[in-house]
């Protein structure tokens, strides 16, 4: 199964972002965030945030577990351009042209017989409990569901993202001491 996620309207350029693109997309899925948080671009926060949401995606809409899922692919479209001028001298104009880009990750999620989506398995914990109900009231306990084991994962995802926007906040402040 594909799982997508897109950010549209991206104030950087295509050819910026898809530099990190490139390198990224080729790695299994956590060494893919752990080497975004180690390169020093501005783009890598637009495919973190994108690659955490189709993370989420997968996990939260369709049950998978992390360890499943694989990078499929990640396209880095132009998007529309915003004009804008500059006075120069002699009363002219020169045109700036300020470019944008979509980002869209698909993830890959290998198919096995034992994964079942979360909704599923509460759909059957609901059976149980109205069976439990029916027959010998409401004094029977069903057990809960057991979380997806990824929650270390996205610990992990979530802290690196801090880190990283960490480095560009002490960036900024060195680039604005001089």
């Amino acid at each position: 199964m594909i799982i997508k996620a897109t950010q549209k309207n991206t104030r950087q350029t295509a050819r910026k972002v898809r530099l990190v693109a490139n390198i990224v997309k080729k790695l299994p899925l956590m060494d893919a965030v752990n080497q975004l948080a180690v390169i020093e671009k501005k783009s890598t926060l637009v495919l973190l945030k994108v690659l955490r949401q189709a993370i989420a995606n997968a996990i939260h809409n369709h049950g998978f577990a992390l360890e499943d899922l694989s990078i499929k692919s990640i396209i880095v479209a132009p998007a529309p351009q915003l004009k804008r001028f500059r006075a120069v001298s002699r009363g002219r104009a020169h045109t700036i042209i300020k470019r944008t880009c979509h980002v869209t990750v698909e993830l890959e999620a290998k198919e096995t017989k034992n994964t079942n989506p979360v909704v599923k398995k509460a759909e059957s914990v609901v059976k149980k409990v109205e069976k439990a109900k029916k027959t010998e009231g409401v004094a029977k306990i069903v057990a809960p569901i057991k979380k997806v084991s990824t929650e270390k994962v996205v610990r992990k995802v979530i802290s690196t993202q801090q880190t990283v926007t960490k480095m560009s906040n002490t960036k900024q402040k060195k680039g604005q001491a001089k």
